[in-house]
């Protein structure tokens, strides 16, 4: 019997957040021949409110299609409202959990719990109600979009070395084109990011997380 590809979950609020947590980290492990599964949780279509709703949802689910690609990993989508994440998942959780089940996750990537933007915290607290669901327990970490820092986190650290697939976290960020103007500030953060953590570990970039489960 052929021994089963190690699987991984990362659970993104919106569809650039998984870029711009953990896209260094992701294309790490698609080199490693392991499979990567992105859940983005909603399409964000009140971040363009002169456009309607399904033209963005069209143009940010190209946009993450195409960064998926670019990373290796695949992608799906949960559709659920803005500021309406946890009110919306009660429809979905079974589907989600049935898909948790299945594929048994080693690690779940999901958002810290210091990101200031309410989905980002939905999306935290949703994770963790999947987890104590589970039959098989996977390793779960947390990752930053919005908060530069971390201040109350006393979780061991997990670094990994992403100096080969950094440039391949900056070539899918830029496949978000109607995020340029948002993006513009994650992009410095990224870079100090990926320095700060890089010399953590002596390499030249690296991402880091915080092991919670």
């Amino acid at each position: 019997m052929p021994k089963k590809r190690e699987t991984i979950f990362i659970f993104s609020a919106h569809s650039d957040d998984f870029v711009l947590g953990a896209g260094g980290t992701i294309a790490h492990y698609i080199q490693q021949h392991k499979k990567v599964k992105v859940i983005v949780f909603s399409y964000g279509e009140k971040s363009h409110p002169w456009l309607k709703g399904h033209i963005t949802k069209k143009m940010r689910t190209v946009e993450t299609f195409q960064a998926s690609r670019v990373l290796g990993c695949s992608t799906s989508f949960l559709d659920l409202r803005e500021f309406k994440f946890y009110e919306d998942y009660q429809d979905c959780k079974e589907k989600l959990h049935t898909l948790l089940e299945k594929e048994k996750p080693s690690k779940i990537f999901t958002h810290s719990h210091e990101d200031p933007h309410p989905d980002h915290q939905a999306v935290h607290k949703i994770t963790l109600e999947l987890y104590d669901q589970l039959t098989q327990k996977p390793e779960v970490y947390i990752y930053s979009v919005w908060n530069p820092v971390s201040f109350r986190t006393l979780y061991p650290a997990l670094y990994l070395d992403v100096t080969k697939t950094f440039s391949v976290k900056l070539k899918a960020l830029r496949k978000f084109t109607s995020q340029r103007i948002h993006i513009a500030y994650p992009f410095i953060l990224l870079l100090y990011r990926a320095v700060k953590d890089g010399f953590h570990i002596r390499k030249r970039f690296g991402e880091h997380f915080f092991k919670i489960r």
